[in-house]
């Protein structure tokens, strides 16, 4: 399992999402077409048209969008719901020099669009709010203002319109929110949410599409390369009857970053490449630069600095990349690195204080608290309609047993007290059967602790007397046998003896060395921190690399705290050394006040995760003791021939 790269982490902001055509593209807009030339009513036609102009908004071919909207506008003639309609894509016509026109056609199209509470109605409603959404974002980079509005204005009224593919495609906007701001776990619930809706709506498959796209990202920027990579699987099979859709955009910025994660730069580029090509002949401005920003970490991770520089800065003359805040923010920053692995200081410090400049105007983590509390609100809001609604019922419920009589009522006051009276009982039994066997498994828990503390201690004790037993004793008579031979072997000039000293010396090393292992002087002497350097440099060799990392190890923890960190790491290295065949450790200790951490990570063979925690080894049953007396966990991740990472958490309070 390889080590994700630092830089690749910014891969997460500015990625903002974008419209999606139709997987069919230029069929879907001919078939529209069609319906013009046929009979049909004059609203039929003006609805065809209006869908003709979102689907030139979404191509940018605002010439054509004009043209179909004027069409519908003609087409509608005196019908004032047609004409709200109107207005809504009318705002997305407006060019992008007049973002205030194009608000306040938005504000008005909702009022007057207020007046209806027809499903389609609704359903436009959702569109105009959700457009208007993205042009505050765009237009002042307001991130609280597009989740509250997508979150507590434009879902609710898609999920009332019962809309599943435009539902589906405003939960995938929110999750672009939160994965824009690193917080992939938000944004991971939000896209199960889409791809669960989008999966049942084939119409839309435009958006399940992008819902694959943005998982993918999601997992590879979460170090989760093989779900990533699922993903893609998915997303290219949905693709596949749809050669010259847009789409292929993202699944080929998706794979480009999924290879540079994965350190596979050739093939990251090779990837990037195709879509670059693939965005110039369908013209997509954007997702061609998202592409290029993509093609400058695989440059700089390989360390083509020069060559990523070279795209960094054709980059930052481009629009509309440029006209996000947090893109400009990101660039400025990685060509901050770049130079600085150029040795150009001066340009480092320049783009550095360019960087510094952008970021202090944007608060990131209040920003983060005040969506979060958006959909907080969110939530809320959906709890009190389910609440409404159930009172809604209760009182329907009401009036219905009213009206079936006294007598009924009478019956069913002693039905429903007969079968509480049989329920309470069953349950009381139940629940004292339930504290009967939870007392049992308690008592069964603590003592299976007392065991294993007295196991853990008497094993210490007995490691530490047999080790100075070796030490002190076997090893200072070999040690004095040795001196008496050399003596000897000098005075009689017996060349014959010195094979029998130098069996001797390594006798002696061997014994120190099993002494040293069962009770390491330096974990005695020096603390834990130097213990497990130590450690770490004795399992070294040419065939394997250990890098050790240590980050605030207090050195006032109690003894026995230390020999069973000790003793845990002691196992993990060792099992990666001698079963995983890894060349390449990276162990990593931390502690946060009383918590202990430990992180090891290895490009070993890998293994079955649950065969290996089934069954009967030594090795991860006393791993598994000493977590369990530190009331502690572990989280395993591996697989056959991809490394393996084990993360554990201790309690090291005394």
């Amino acid at each position: 399992m390889k080590k994700y790269y630092s830089l690749i982490v910014f891969m997460a902001i500015a990625v903002s999402s974008r419209a999606q055509l139709p997987l069919n593209g230029k069929h879907y807009a001919d078939s529209i077409r069609l319906t013009l030339n046929n009979p049909a009513p004059d609203s039929a036609k003006a609805r065809s048209c209006f869908r003709l102009t979102d689907y030139f908004i979404l191509s940018e071919d605002t010439v054509k969008a004009r043209q179909y909207l004027k069409q519908g506008l003609k087409y509608s003639g005196s019908n004032k719901y047609l004409q709200s309609v109107f207005l809504v894509f009318q705002a997305g016509t407006l060019p992008g020099a007049r973002p205030d026109s194009a608000i306040k056609t938005y504000l008005q199209a909702d009022k007057e669009l207020k007046k209806y509470n027809t499903p389609d109605a609704l359903l436009i409603r959702a569109k105009g709010l959700h457009d208007y959404a993205r042009l505050l974002q765009y237009k002042n980079d307001n991130l609280e203002a597009y989740v509250n509005i997508l979150l507590n204005q434009a879902l609710p009224l898609a999920q009332q319109a019962g809309d599943r593919g435009y539902t589906g495609k405003i939960y995938l906007d929110v999750a672009f929110a939160f994965k824009n701001l690193n917080n992939f776990k938000k944004a991971e619930v939000y896209l199960f949410k889409a791809i669960a809706t989008l999966k049942n709506a084939p119409k839309d498959a435009q958006y399940l599409a992008s819902a694959y796209h943005t998982l993918s990202e999601n997992y590879s920027l979460s170090g989760k390369a093989t779900q990533a990579a699922a993903m893609l699987d998915s997303m290219r099979i949905l693709l596949t009857p749809y050669p010259d859709a847009d789409a292929w955009l993202d699944y080929y910025a998706g794979e480009g970053m999924r290879l540079t994660i994965a350190g596979q730069f050739d093939q990251s580029l090779t990837v990037i490449d195709k879509g670059i090509a693939l965005a110039q002949k369908l013209q997509q401005e954007y997702p061609e630069q998202r592409l290029l920003m993509q093609k400058f970490y695989a440059l700089y991770n390989k360390k083509s600095f020069q060559q990523a520089k070279a795209v960094a800065l054709d980059l930052s003359h481009r629009k509309p990349f440029m006209n996000i805040a947090s893109n400009r923010s990101q660039l400025f920053y990685c060509l901050a690195l770049t130079d600085e692995e150029l040795k150009d200081k001066a340009g480092a410090y320049d783009w550095m204080k360019r960087y510094s400049a952008l970021s202090d105007s944007i608060s990131h983590s209040t920003l983060e608290t005040k969506i979060n509390s958006l959909e907080i609100k969110y939530q809320t809001a959906e709890k009190q309609k389910k609440i409404t609604e159930l009172e809604a019922d209760r009182q329907k419920a009401k009036l219905t047993n009213w009206l079936l009589g006294t007598a009924s009522i009478t019956l069913l006051i002693i039905t429903v007290f007969l079968i509480y009276y049989y329920r309470n009982s069953k349950k009381l039994a139940q629940q004292k059967e339930l504290n009967h066997q939870q007392q049992l498994k308690e008592i069964e828990q603590q003592q299976q602790l007392k065991f294993t503390q007295a196991m853990l201690t008497g094993e210490e004790q007995e490691r530490q007397r047999v080790a100075r037993d070796l030490h002190d004793g076997l090893g200072g008579m070999l040690s004095g046998i040795k001196i008496k031979l050399s003596g000897q072997a000098k005075a009689a000039g017996h060349q014959e003896l010195d094979g029998v000293i130098l069996q001797l010396d390594h006798s002696v090393a061997e014994l120190r060395r099993i002494a040293r292992n069962m009770m390491p002087e330096s974990l005695l002497r020096l603390g834990l921190e130097t213990a497990l350097r130590d450690l770490c440099e004795s399992l070294m060799s040419e065939q394997t690399k250990i890098k050790f990392q240590a980050y605030d190890i207090r050195k006032d923890m109690p003894a026995v705290i230390q020999a069973n960190i000790y003793r845990i790491v002691q196992e993990l290295l060792s099992n990666a050394v001698r079963h995983a065949e890894a060349s390449n450790i990276i162990l990593q200790c931390s502690q946060n006040n009383d918590i202990f951490l430990i992180t090891i990570e290895d490009n070993g063979i890998g293994f079955d995760v649950k065969t290996a925690l089934d069954a009967e080894g030594i090795g991860f049953s006393n791993i598994k003791n000493r977590v369990d007396y530190m009331k502690g966990k572990m989280d395993i991740e591996s697989a056959i021939n991809e490394g393996t990472v084990i993360n554990i958490e201790l309690n090291a309070a005394g």
